[in-house]
């Protein structure tokens, strides 16, 4: 990863993503190495202080995971009551939980083809592999494990949820090596949200990587997910998803569709784009929380580090104030 150079004005150069390996089509395995450890050692060092510990519980208390039941003592909270076994045993007995000491974290990763694309910093994949290294360094160390479901539109591949650096590496790798899809293949979100259903998985946190393009067919399997994980959304942007330069006369492609169309781009159609794109992002945003899932939004003309750190302090700071 290398950073930008400085621009004419002297204002602050943009922080970019740089996988060369995957911008040439091919896969260069030091290369690319070395990319992602210069991108573990950036995310550590401006993240370092944001967080203390590992992970705020996923609910109050000592822990969320029943355990064994016990003999009721003077001062147990009656909540924990173990109703079953009371009536069985004609003894009042409650129900132990176990503390929520490690955290399983899944991703789920969108890299159909409209990720395929970038005009400013890096591609819009690039960036969503950053994403996929802030949220496994964000929660590695204490044994927590970090498992991956990536799609192309084309083909679906899942990682296991193991703990150790070593591992966190091999996640990302696989995520940056993921084949392009081929032109005409549309993404397929929903099913790949739906594929953290099966197995089923103790309490943890899944994590949406996506920009969440096109139809929102995905609400159904995501809200499935979030009455038993936490969510968390992240989308991935261009700024030419959000908006048209005025160039004239243009040939446009859609890579998931495999459609080509020409278009003089004028002000009226700026104007509708503009509107249409700030109406489906509002439309993604009202789903996820729906789904009582936040969003964070990275885009590929920004300083994708600071916005993350912008999000986590905020959220550290939302949930210490909850407390």
């Amino acid at each position: 990863m290398t950073s930008p150079p400085e621009s004419s004005d002297g204002a602050r150069p943009r922080r970019g993503v740089d996988l060369p390996s995957l911008r040439r089509g091919e896969i260069r395995d030091p290369a690319l190495t070395a990319a992602l450890r210069k991108l573990e050692l950036t995310v550590r060092r401006k993240l370092d202080g944001v967080l203390h510990g590992d992970h705020l519980g996923l609910l109050p208390g000592p822990g969320s995971e029943p355990g064994e039941s016990r003999l009721y003592q003077p001062g147990d909270d009656v909540r924990r009551m173990d109703w079953s076994v009371t009536a069985r045993t004609t003894h009042p007995h409650v129900r132990q939980m176990i503390a929520d000491r490690e955290l399983e974290t899944w991703l789920v990763v969108d890299v159909s083809a409209s990720l395929d694309f970038g005009t400013a910093g890096c591609e819009k994949r690039d960036l969503a592999v950053a994403a996929a290294a802030a949220i496994a360094f964000l929660n590695s160390g204490g044994g927590n494990r970090l498992g991956a479901i990536i799609s192309n539109g084309n083909e679906m591949r899942r990682v296991p949820a193991l703990s150790g650096r070593m591992h966190e590496q091999a996640v990302l790798r696989a995520i940056a090596t993921t084949p392009r899809a081929p032109v005409g293949v549309r993404g397929d979100l929903a099913a790949a949200i739906d594929a953290l259903r099966r197995p089923e998985r103790r309490r943890g946190m899944a994590v949406i990587i996506s920009d969440f393009l096109g139809p929102i067919n995905w609400m159904r399997p995501l809200r499935a997910i979030a009455g038993r994980h936490e969510v968390l959304g992240i989308e991935i942007l261009d700024p030419r998803d959000v908006e048209l330069p005025l160039v004239g006369d243009v040939v446009l492609q859609d890579t998931e569709t495999g459609r080509t169309r020409e278009f003089t781009i004028d002000e009226q159609l700026r104007t509708d784009f503009a509107k249409a794109a700030a109406a489906h992002r509002a439309d993604v945003a009202r789903t996820l929380r729906r789904c009582d899932a936040p969003l964070l939004t990275l885009r590929t003309d920004r300083d994708w580090i600071a916005d993350v750190v912008r999000f986590v302090a905020s959220r550290r700071r939302g949930a210490l104030a909850a407390r």
